[in-house]
């Protein structure tokens, strides 16, 4: 049996500084009618926190499940139905195309930035060429992040590290009603993802790097990429029961082959090679087919520019907004392709040396 590595993980919260983590929400003087309210509601988090209830609604896992009576979230269960339903739509040639279009900016005017992002701007010029194209558009501003009540993406706890199918087919790790981190946007991203032929990513670069909606997603979706569809096969997350299912052989199953993607990446003075790679190389990682060489855009607006300026810049920046529209165009005929068969006849269906 491979040895479990233990050590780090920090000790529960004492009582007193729970009641202060839990009662940050409710600072605002509008609250203090309802104080003994609060307390009561502070007794049952406490409840749930201490005794760990993660999944409050569970049902038994029914047939098809590894293990039958295994009792999963009701949740959890929710979130694969969804995407099962979606993998089929996806899969019959009568529904119409669709493409996942994704803002990957955290800046909106509806909150502290007080401006609309470049990228949400080129995500319209792109929006505007695949609608007429007669594709239908899902589009998902990851800016949402930042200005909606509520609203998480929480960080992948890189379970596929300790082993492959314990990083569950859609992500398992949350909701977790114990510890509040609820409100998880995944649960609803995977069915869209799922629903898309094909994905097209509009982003700028900060500091070097993808903007951190956009790596929280990507982070996220590390389980459509060799995740394991059946939590009962682990008997939930036992490390243990996991790594030896890996060590049995494990085929890391693609759920997410098999879609388009394009990508325009912009930034103002330094990166956009980078990150356009990065996120190429995720994208190939994980099955999905390259649209072609102008489907891959990645520009410099305002080049060490003000940044009070840079919509201006835009403005005149007629190439690149023209380049934009291709990308869109690009995706467009790949997309076609793809649906009728001829894109996918030529790609090699080869076995990895090193599937991992």
């Amino acid at each position: 049996m491979i040895e479990i590595r233990k050590g780090q993980a920090p000790q529960s919260l004492e009582r007193a500084p729970f009641s202060v983590r839990f009662r940050a929400s409710f600072v605002d003087p509008a609250f203090r009618d309802e104080d003994q309210a609060i307390t009561r509601l502070e007794e049952i988090a406490w409840a749930a926190y201490t005794e760990g209830r993660k999944a409050p609604f569970t049902r038994k896992a029914g047939p098809g499940y590894a293990d039958p009576d295994y009792e999963l979230s009701v949740e959890w269960s929710a979130t694969k139905e969804r995407i099962e339903q979606a993998q089929v739509r996806w899969a019959d040639p009568a529904t119409p195309s669709r493409v996942l279009l994704i803002c990957g900016s955290a800046r909106n005017d509806g909150t502290c930035p007080g401006e609309i992002s470049k990228s949400y701007r080129l995500l319209g010029l792109a929006r505007e060429v695949l609608e007429q194209a007669g594709l239908q558009v899902d589009v998902l501003d990851l800016s949402l992040l930042t200005s909606e009540y509520s609203l998480h993406i929480h960080p992948c706890k890189g379970c596929a590290s300790t082993a492959m199918p314990l990083c569950h087919w859609p992500c398992s790790c949350y909701p977790n009603h114990a510890l509040n981190q609820t409100n998880d946007w995944m649960a609803e991203l995977y069915e869209r993802w799922t629903a898309a032929h094909a994905v097209l990513i509009v982003t700028p670069v900060y500091w070097y790097q993808s903007p951190s909606p956009l790596k929280l997603m990507m982070d996220r979706l590390v389980c459509a990429d060799g995740g394991n569809p059946d939590p009962t096969a682990t008997g939930g997350k036992k490390a243990s029961v996991a790594k030896a299912l890996e060590m049995a052989g494990w085929d890391y199953p693609q759920h997410l082959a098999g879609r388009a993607y394009g990508l325009v990446v912009h930034g103002d003075v330094a990166g956009v090679e980078g990150s356009s790679r990065a996120l190429s190389d995720w994208l190939d990682w994980m099955g999905f087919i390259d649209a072609g060489a102008q489907a891959r855009l990645d520009r410099y607006i305002g080049y060490y520019g003000p940044y009070a300026t840079s919509h201006a810049a835009l403005d005149r920046d007629e190439s690149v907004q023209e380049e934009t529209r291709n990308v869109a165009r690009a995706l467009v005929k790949a997309v076609l392709e793809l649906r009728s068969g001829r894109l996918q006849a030529v790609q090699p269906k080869l076995t990895r040396p090193r599937p991992k």
